[in-house]
């Protein structure tokens, strides 16, 4: 396997370190303090356009952009996405952007839904955000047991329904939504609609609060009789003689899941290194149990980081990585999880004063083995591939 990367990765690498810790973490911290999300017309958020974050991987109309893009492999992506992480996870997920479903229309869009969705994301005039609504109050880890209803109504569609945890909702441009037209036939009626935000019945939205990773928003929202024109739907109805819809949903989370581990072996770094300097700056590193303990969570860190890579090492061979992709996921929320507990440990009573940096993380990183399916939906997905059943 190799995990090398090119030298302008390199130095994107270390660009970010340095945003990191004089951008990211400071936005991260008060938005904790604040108990909620970076709004929209914070003066960061122009910064991060003026920086030219924000914009979609499509190279526009016949590719005509495409020479001044070079294409980054997945391993430097996921060394990215850890870096990132590493200091402030919530605030990475508030920047603008196409988000989570851009891959969904690169990979099924028509044409014109390109150029129609992902076009004003080539080069923003402002923060810009779009979202996948997926989940919902019935329907979380069970991706194919959600009920929001889309009725064909002429040359378009009615949708009804209601999506819970939708990161950016109330502030995007558009929505993805997926939904059935039939809840008793499962995955393959499964569709995904273009939602404007402006749309008539598209509201009620509610910004949740959450134990962590507060500098993001995590909105649920309502469709009551939303009508879509036919030209909203992804990718066009002739896309859907099978469970095109539900697969396309599906390749999303699977691409994201060694994403969502980088953030998190990102995250248990951080919780590492806080934790070695609390302990030196204590005098705490001539105990035994500390060094051994301090010694664990490296090496798990370790193993995290090399099981995420080889997901994204697969990847960009094309080669199946279904198994690796879920092991990443897994393995790298739950080490994180004992990273920022030992870090917890170490602080004491300084962590229950609730302005800690240890106390933050341990606050956000539960969240990493919930998104794109839990600790325990991974399992089953490695445990049924392994043996050959359905997944």
């Amino acid at each position: 396997m190799d995990f090398s990367v090119d030298s302008e990765t390199r130095q994107l690498i270390e660009q970010t370190r340095e945003l990191g810790e004089n951008e990211f973490r400071p936005a991260g911290i008060e938005a904790d303090r604040r108990g909620g999300p970076i709004p929209v017309g914070d003066l960061f958020f122009d910064r991060c356009i003026a920086r030219g974050d924000g914009r979609t991987r499509w190279t526009g109309p016949g590719g005509r952009r495409a020479a001044d893009r070079p294409k980054r492999t997945v391993v430097a992506s996921l060394l990215v996405a850890e870096e990132l992480a590493y200091w402030d996870r919530g605030v990475i997920n508030s920047t603008p952007g196409p988000g989570l479903p851009e891959g969904n229309v690169l990979g099924m869009g028509t044409d014109e839904q390109k150029e129609r969705f992902l076009g004003p994301f080539l080069e923003p005039d402002k923060p810009r955000w779009a979202c996948f609504g997926m989940t919902e109050p019935g329907a979380g880890s069970d991706a194919a047991a959600i009920r929001t209803l889309a009725k064909k109504d002429g040359d378009g569609w009615i949708l009804n329904g209601a999506k819970c945890f939708i990161g950016s909702a109330s502030r995007s441009d558009w929505i993805l939504v997926q939904a059935t037209v039939d809840p008793s036939k499962g995955r393959a009626a499964q569709r995904a609609y273009f939602v404007d935000k402006d749309t008539p019945g598209l509201g009620g939205f509610k910004i949740e609060r959450k134990m962590g990773l507060k500098a993001y928003e995590s909105t649920s929202f309502t469709l009551d009789n939303v009508r879509v024109p036919a030209s909203h739907l992804l990718g066009g109805e002739e896309r859907y003689q099978s469970s095109a819809g539900f697969k396309t949903a599906m390749k999303t989370f699977n691409a994201g899941r060694p994403q969502i581990a980088a953030n998190a072996v990102g995250m248990a770094r951080s919780a590492l290194d806080e934790s070695i300097r609390f302990a030196r700056e204590h005098d705490m590193l001539g105990d035994d149990r500390t060094r051994d303990r301090i010694e664990a969570i490296s090496r798990k860190v370790r193993k995290a980081r090399m099981v995420c890579l080889k997901a994204g090492w697969l990847a960009d061979l094309e080669r199946p990585n279904i198994i690796e992709a879920s092991m990443s996921k897994a393995i790298a929320a739950q080490i994180a999880q004992e990273a920022t507990t030992l870090g917890l440990e170490l602080v004491g009573t300084v962590g229950g004063r609730g302005d800690h940096l240890i106390e933050k993380l341990y606050r956000d990183v539960k969240a990493m083995d919930i998104v794109e399916g839990t600790g325990q939906i991974q399992r089953m997905i490695i445990a049924r591939t392994l043996v050959g059943l359905p997944r």
